[in-house]
Formats: structure tokens, sequence, C-alpha cells
């Protein structure tokens, strides 16, 4: 990895770090770099959880490089046809294969396709002074990484409409209220509470941690009779093996005899 996307191991926690000042812009090569971290978070089977956040404190991420797009090193026709990286857009907004959750620690501005890669996260954290834009429209684009596809679902969709077609400006605050957010904190708390909840997910038992991934987003969107039966029917292998896992059985164990718990991943 380059110093565009520093990547630091903590333990069970990779935390990565969008690094291209002035607003951390995506280009083709930093989306497959971030896509190489991801895909070290999928493959690495000591690391249980991810961490990415933005360098500074100003911007989270603008999305696109709009100058790459300009120059035509990033294609806006088809632009999905172009090889992005594991994890599409990125390195997340499409990685469907990525069994261990990602903590969002939205350090400034968090714009077009920035919020994009928030969007793709499990949970959300921001500073206190972050704003959230969708800027697309009069560019002549549509925020199509993952904006039109999940906002409308995380929030009122008249609030999502407002950003997708007038571009309004929501701040972390208000983010909060409609639940896009978990937690809203001083901009020097935020690595703090996100480095915190990534350990409490560490110290889990990751089978059961990958398997939460796995049900949760293969039941969105059903109706709670089906997701019973779709979790029944066997189509999650994660959840399979948690079921039958050393790890269910040692973690009760543990709850019994006011333990810490082993956890062996087995």
């Amino acid at each position: 990895m380059t110093d565009e996307v520093r990547v630091e191991r903590r333990g069970g926690v990779l935390e990565v770090t969008i690094n291209r000042p002035p607003v951390n812009a995506i280009d083709l090569a930093t989306s497959r770099k971030l896509g190489e971290a991801f895909g070290q978070l999928r493959d690495d089977p000591t690391l249980r959880v991810g961490i990415i956040t933005g360098g500074g404190d100003k911007v989270f991420c603008a999305g696109w490089d709009l100058k790459a797009v300009n120059s035509g090193e990033m294609a806006l026709n088809r632009w999905w046809e172009t090889d992005y990286g594991t994890g599409g857009f990125a390195g997340l907004t499409e990685f469907w294969g990525l069994n261990k959750p990602v903590i969002a620690a939205l350090n400034g501005k968090t714009i077009g396709g920035g919020f994009e890669i928030a969007l793709s996260c499990d949970l959300l954290i921001a500073a206190d002074h972050v704003q959230f834009r969708l800027p697309e429209l009069p560019l002549g684009l549509v925020p199509d990484a993952g904006a039109v596809q999940r906002l409308p679902r995380r929030i009122p969709r008249n609030i999502a409409m407002e950003m997708l077609y007038l571009g309004r400006w929501l701040s972390a605050q208000e983010a909060a209220h409609y639940g896009l957010v978990n937690a809203v904190v001083p901009a020097a708390d935020l690595m703090t509470k996100a480095r915190a909840w990534a350990d409490q997910i560490a110290a889990a038992a990751p089978l059961a941690v990958e398997a939460m991934k796995e049900v949760t987003a293969g039941i969105e969107g059903l109706s709670p009779r089906v997701a019973y039966t779709t979790m029944r029917a066997g189509h999650f292998a994660a959840y399979e093996r948690m079921l039958g896992s050393g790890d269910a059985k040692e973690g009760v164990a543990a709850f019994v005899d006011k333990r810490t718990a082993d956890f062996k991943s087995q």
C-alpha cells in the first residue's frame, strides 16, 4: 500500500485511511488499493473488523477524482465495466463477499462517492462538524455507486430525494436524527469511539460476527416470515457453521462459569 491508502493493523482491527489531500478523492489506482485493503480484511482469519476514515479533519472523501475523469483516466460511459478492483468503486461499494463488518469513522465532509463509501459500511460514526451531500446532478451525473440504491432505504424518501435532486446538505445531527449514522461525537473523540466499537466486535466470537454480517445482508428486504424460512433453509454457510461451532458452546459455558470466553474460530 502507498501513502494514498494507509493501512494499519491493531490486533484484530484493520484501520484504512484514505490519504489524498486536500479532499481524499478516489482515482482508479486508489480504488484498487482500497480493494486490496478490504480484500486483506476478508482473507485474513485473524482480522475481525475494519475501520475506514479519511486523512485530515475537513473532508472524509469527496468521491470520484473529477480531474481523473476529465482526463479520460476514468470512463463515464458504463463506468462499472472498468476494473475498479476488489469490491467495486473504492473497495467497498460492491464488496458483496466481504464477511466482516466495517465501521466508517467520518472525519469531515462526506460528499458524492465518499457518501456512497459511508453507505456501504455497517456502522457510521460522524464527527460533529460532518456534513453529507450528493452534488452529482448539476455535473450531469447520477450517484449510482450506491447512493440511489441505498439512501432512499436508509432515511425518509422525501429527504433522500432532496439530497439526490437538490444537492441538499445534511448535517451530522440530522443524519443521526434519521438513523443514518449511529453516533455523533466531538472530532477529538472520533477514532477513540470507532476503536472502542471495533475492539468490542473483535472480542466477540468470530463465527458469530461473520454470520451476523451474512444473515443481515441476505435477508434485507424480505418479510419476517420469508426471512425465517431463508435462514432455516441452509442458504447461509457462515450461519450454519456458527450454529454447530465450538465457539457457540464456549460462549455459553463462559457465561455460566462467569469467565472470559476463549474463542477459536471453530
